[in-house]
């Protein structure tokens, strides 16, 4: 998951782009093609999270 902190960034998820700007968040799915791009000044937020497997 991004979380934009500041200014504007472009993420594209399985060739699909959606901008991002300051307080918004999206979901990268696992083994889906992803990628960032910052259209200007950007700060984002990278969370990683990985399933408990008991």
């Amino acid at each position: 998951m991004v979380l934009a902190l500041d200014g504007q960034g472009l993420i594209t998820i399985d060739g699909t782009e959606y901008p991002l700007k300051a307080g918004d968040t999206i979901v990268m799915p696992a083994n889906i093609p992803h990628a960032v791009f910052a259209t200007g000044q950007f700060k984002m937020l990278l969370m990683v999270l990985f399933p408990e497997n008991r």
